[in-house]
């Protein structure tokens, strides 16, 4: 006797119809047209696209930052479609981390202290040593940012945005301001953080060689989504293709 279908696991975001509109009449820009997906627990996925493709907005949209003009968004059973501020600050707080292309760390703090302004705020978090040693920078933590190297403070960044242990991370060109010896670091550290933490991870990306390194790769382009890839094999980013 067959055993039973197993029902698909739910999403962790059900994006179908997004839209995005900024401005109106000869001035309007559709950043948005009509996106559909759906991202899973625990992927590592690769969002590439030109400059202008929609990229960041829609990043923007799953972590909260932006409400879209129409369409259905949601994070689990939350509506982030219709969520009130507050609602939209919790869950900022509580589910998502940021990695930016640009590092927001704070010039008077140490490195563990930068982290620690996380955690101080989160449920469940991991200890700022934790975090840090999960970036490989256990040697570095008392450091001040000046003190540290553009690719250390990329990934006290990762350590920051992964302290409080976050379902969701979204990371936006991490890599964008790096030379290829140290953006293979960065990587490799956000790889960890998926693999070891389960974080559903967002990268967004105009440099189709991360391709290689996702289970799922979605290639975007005039705010719509051309196709989408799995990788069954992921490559490491130290054997990436520079």
């Amino acid at each position: 006797m067959n055993a039973p279908a197993q029902s698909p696991a739910t999403p962790v975001f059900h994006v179908r119809g997004l839209t995005k509109v900024y401005g109106a009449g000869t001035a309007e820009v559709r950043a948005l047209a009509g996106v559909d997906l759906d991202l899973n627990a625990g992927e590592l996925v690769v969002l590439l696209g030109p400059s202008g493709s929609g990229k960041t907005t829609l990043l923007n949209q799953l972590g909260g930052l932006d409400i879209p003009t129409a369409g259905e968004l949601r994070y689990r059973d939350l509506d982030l479609a219709h969520a009130d501020e507050a609602r939209l600050t919790r869950y900022r707080r509580e589910s998502v981390g940021f990695v930016f292309q640009f590092y927001n760390l704070i010039p008077s703090l140490t490195a563990r202290e930068n982290v620690g302004l996380i955690t101080e705020l989160a449920h469940a978090p991991l200890t700022p040593e934790a975090a840090l040693g999960m970036v490989g920078l256990t040697a570095r933590m008392d450091h001040f940012p000046a003190q540290l190297s553009g690719g250390e403070q990329q990934r006290v960044a990762i350590a920051r945005a992964i302290a409080k242990r976050p379902e969701v991370l979204l990371c936006d060109e991490p890599t964008g301001a790096l030379d290829v010896k140290t953006g293979i670091t960065v990587l490799e550290a956000i790889r960890r953080a998926n693999r070891e933490l389960g974080t559903l991870t967002v990268i967004i990306t105009h440099n189709a060689v991360m391709a290689a390194m996702a289970d799922r790769v979605i290639r975007f382009s005039d705010g719509r989504v051309q196709s989408e890839l799995r990788n069954a094999n992921p490559a490491a980013p130290d054997t990436l293709n520079w």
